[in-house]
């Protein structure tokens, strides 16, 4: 299963540039999840047409789209228990205190918030964030198979 994962989005609505970025990276992953800061409805609304699309509320989204998205997803990957968040906070250390706040619930757990791409595993938690979906940021392409959990993390400078 190929995961699309990115965050940090920060654009009213669908660009040019974000159309290629959709084209080129999104469309073909079996599910895309944004970690939140769309900061557009009408960017949100144009992920929809992805059919494994999810996404959570982030800290600079405004009100009518936060209203429709959990702060939290909770759901299985591949055998993995696995959680979907924005994050919150210093942008130092997010990890650590997101894999102290929620590690021990899961396997993996997919964040955004610093707009800096890692991929940690702190205890039994691996972390992985996108880093920010923006010219010069960067997406996160994640590989899973059951029984083997993740097989591959990718990053695309975009």
């Amino acid at each position: 299963m190929r995961v699309a994962v990115i965050s940090d989005s920060h654009i009213a609505s669908p660009t040019p540039w974000f159309e290629d970025v959709y084209a080129r990276h999104l469309a073909a992953a079996d599910r895309l999840f944004h970690c939140g800061d769309h900061t557009g409805y009408a960017l949100w609304s144009s992920l929809l047409r992805h059919p494994g699309f999810e996404a959570v509320a982030g800290n600079t989204d405004g009100y009518d789209l936060a209203t429709e998205l959990p702060a939290i997803l909770e759901l299985d990957l591949c055998g993995l228990r696995t959680a979907v968040t924005h994050g919150w906070g210093m942008r130092q250390g997010l990890a650590a205190r997101i894999a102290k706040a929620m590690g021990d619930r899961f396997d993996l757990i997919f964040f955004g918030h610093s707009h800096t791409a890692e991929d940690v595993r702190i205890g039994g938690t691996r972390l992985i964030n996108p880093g920010a979906l923006s010219p010069g940021g960067s997406l996160a392409l994640v590989d899973l198979a059951p029984r083997r959990g993740v097989t591959a993390v990718r990053f695309i400078t975009l």
